[in-house]
């Protein structure tokens, strides 16, 4: 039988398994104070919609991240609600700003072009 610290342990992993990406990483700490879209992802990493996509998707079944959409727009915030989100919150502080994408993508006109 398991114990309470093994079962945390086991609920634990996938989240870092998720988090072990340096894609996923870098989009959790962009959104770790505003919503960012697809479309945005998808200039910050020049990568395709489905590739941006797919990485979302790991960090929402995870419960890391939250959708709203807005029209036929989908924009992705982190999960304030999650029972990791302590964790992720701390995480996320050792990291380095990724303010300079967002600046980027403000400077190039595209930080809101789906909006």
């Amino acid at each position: 039988m398991a114990t309470k610290t093994e079962f945390q342990i086991e609920k634990a992993a996938p989240i870092f398994k998720v988090l072990g990406d340096k894609t996923r990483l870098t989009m959790m700490k962009l959104i770790e104070n505003q919503t960012c879209c697809v479309c945005e992802f998808v200039e910050i990493f020049q990568m395709s919609q489905p590739s941006i996509s797919q990485h979302l998707r790991k960090l929402r079944d995870v419960g890391l991240i939250k959708e709203e959409r807005k029209g036929q727009w989908v924009f992705y915030s982190l999960n304030h609600e999650s029972e990791w989100f302590g964790l992720m919150k701390s995480i996320l502080e050792q990291l380095p700003s990724q303010e300079d994408k967002l600046i980027e993508l403000e400077k190039n006109g595209t930080r809101i072009t789906c909006c």
